[in-house]
């Protein structure tokens, strides 16, 4: 295809999302979403780049996604994957590792919670460890880091904790009992993409990140993900098992990047086996298309207004919620000291004595057209899929029941404007004061 036919192509790609009917809102008419995306030409334009060039799975918009994503993130590695999840299966995979010189064994113990994401927990269930449950902190809803330094034996070998609803956990704690005890740390950080912590940015303090290009979260590829990290035997070990297990690094396309391709002998396998076809780890396929990744790239140019109107759209729901009285009825986040938190959703808490029922607030909500989500799996102890798996529990998970009975999130995602938040804030608290009255 001729430059002049592809500049065509994108020229009309812009014309056609300009000629898109712009999306209104009347309040208790159109539905106030939780979350969403927010796409513009440029991100078209971008997709139908890649799409031409018909190469479809990872290539040069990949390898492009990737070096920018690691340098806007902070770290030396950045691999993308298939999703979040698929990114928190990578990186604790890793750690597996035989390759390197402490490698997690099966039955170790891994620090974690049970309020979140059940995804942030199955690569510990999937690699034979045993999760070790500790409770939460309602103001923050992130771990309790008392109850972690309490948590840890002989046994323990990780930590793995996401940055709840954009939220740092306490980095200062994690990060000193992971030193005295010698343990990896892994930072779900798929809800808080640019969320800091004392300046510096979440993700970058553990030995692996994760992050999430769902199209709920900070910048989206629809369906996708990264792993990130600092060290090249853990990166080296991410790309393995992210690509089929091999041992070989060569990019899709390219042969005897090593330049000895058939002079390896590895295992138990014949010398000379080609390299390509010599597999380290038990692997998968979980590489980015390069569709996905040339809209990541777009994305990417767009992250920090994202962050700002999640901060923002915050901000104005709290102090709404805050005018209106709703503290008396409500814990309402508070960020975790010494963090600039990069926003995912607003946590609503009901406080104890209170008459509300947290089931029935949110039916009402959505009856207004006013999207819920409750704290994802709430207590994973209690989830059919995982009540009878191996666990330890430390002191017991109070809190993570009172999240789980008692707590829902609003949106603050970029597509949300002000009127958005007012009617909310209008809603909700007329509620509550029908309901108490």
């Amino acid at each position: 295809m001729t430059s002049d036919a592809r500049s065509e192509i994108q020229a009309l790609a812009r014309t056609f999302f300009a000629e898109r009917e712009q999306p209104s809102f009347t309040p208790g008419v159109d539905y106030v979403p939780v979350s969403g995306k927010v796409l513009d030409a440029e991100d078209l334009v971008s997709l139908i780049d890649a799409s031409l060039d018909l190469w479809l799975t990872s290539g040069r918009f990949s390898q492009q996604f990737e070096r920018r994503l690691a340098k806007t993130f902070g770290v030396k590695f950045a691999r993308a994957t298939v999703s979040g999840s698929a990114a928190n299966l990578l990186a604790f995979s890793s750690l597996t590792s035989q390759t390197l010189e402490r490698p997690i064994m099966p039955e170790s113990e891994v620090l974690t919670v049970a309020s979140g994401f059940p995804t942030t927990v199955s690569p510990i269930i999937q690699n034979r460890c045993v999760p070790v449950f500790v409770d939460m902190d309602l103001e923050t809803a992130n771990v309790d880091v008392d109850r972690l330094a309490d948590a840890v034996t002989d046994k323990t070998r990780a930590i793995m904790l996401a940055h709840t609803l954009g939220n740092p956990f306490n980095l200062d704690a994690v990060m000193e009992i992971a030193q005295r005890h010698n343990l990896y740390v892994i930072e779900d950080d798929c809800d808080a993409f640019g969320a800091t912590y004392k300046g510096q940015r979440t993700g970058t303090f553990g030995d692996l990140a994760t992050l999430s290009f769902y199209p709920a979260h900070h910048i989206t590829t629809g369906e996708g993900g990264a792993v990130m990290c600092n060290n090249k035997e853990i990166n080296r070990a991410v790309e393995s098992f992210r690509d089929w297990g091999r041992d070989c690094w060569c990019k899709p396309g390219k042969d005897n990047t090593c330049n000895k391709r058939f002079e390896w002998t590895l295992g138990d396998m014949p010398p000379g086996y080609d390299h390509k076809y010599i597999y380290t780890h038990v692997g998968y396929n979980m590489k980015m298309t390069d569709m996905q990744a040339a809209i990541g790239c777009s994305q990417l140019d767009k992250l920090d207004g994202f962050i700002v109107a999640r901060r923002e759209n915050f901000a104005r729901l709290k102090k709404g919620l805050q005018d209106a009285g709703m503290e008396d009825f409500f814990h309402l986040p508070q960020a975790t000291p010494g963090s600039d938190p990069s926003w995912f959703g607003f946590l609503i808490i009901i406080r104890d004595g209170v008459d509300l029922s947290r089931n029935s607030l949110v039916r009402h909500l959505e009856e207004k057209l006013i999207g819920t989500r409750l704290l994802f799996a709430g207590n994973l102890v209690r989830q059919p899929g995982f009540r009878d798996v191996e666990h330890r529990v430390v002191g017991n998970l109070t809190q993570t029941d009172k999240i789980m009975t008692d707590a829902f999130w609003l949106g603050v995602w970029p597509g949300l404007g002000e009127y958005h938040i007012d009617y909310v804030v209008d809603t909700l608290s007329t509620a509550v004061r029908d309901m108490v009255a």
